[in-house]
């Protein structure tokens, strides 16, 4: 078996990334949730205007998972990076990868000189919180999340 990689995701990693998008939404019972495509996705994490980024983990040319994230603003801390998502392939996990692509989010987070990275984890999600808890997360029960949805 070759040595697991992890790098910045491309455009030709869209497809596998949104396949991988896709198996977590029926993990979190969301299956019918997913509304990207490819064509947004490519423009979503590209060119002047891009707003994501990701990394792959990738084996004999394979992408067992991937980590989503972008950068937001806050108030008081300023300049910060949000996890978006990391998912791995259901039968890639407990490999240490799901770790890796953490750490590679968390790498950028640092080397920006970033103040706080942060992510949300769904409350059901106990291998999620015992996995992020190893990593010495802060888990924060004071805020609400709050959000618009609509078609467009």
């Amino acid at each position: 078996m070759n040595e697991l990689i992890i790098r910045k995701g491309e455009k030709e990693d869209l497809e596998a990334a949104l396949k991988l998008i896709k198996e977590l939404a029926e993990y979190e019972k969301e299956p019918d949730a997913v509304v990207c495509d490819i064509a947004s996705m490519e423009r979503d994490a590209s060119g002047p205007n891009k707003i994501f980024d990701f990394f792959v983990a990738e084996r004999d040319g394979s992408i067992l998972g991937i980590a989503v994230y972008y950068f937001k603003y806050s108030t008081w801390k300023g300049r910060c990076l949000f996890l978006e998502d990391i998912v791995v392939q259901e039968n890639a996990r407990n490999q240490g990868i799901g770790t890796r692509l953490f750490n590679a989010v968390k790498d950028i987070a640092l080397n920006s000189k970033l103040r706080r990275m942060e992510w949300q984890v769904l409350e059901w999600n106990a291998p999620a919180i015992a996995f992020y808890k190893k990593h010495q997360a802060i888990f924060d029960s004071e805020w609400v999340n709050v959000k618009y949805e609509w078609d467009v």
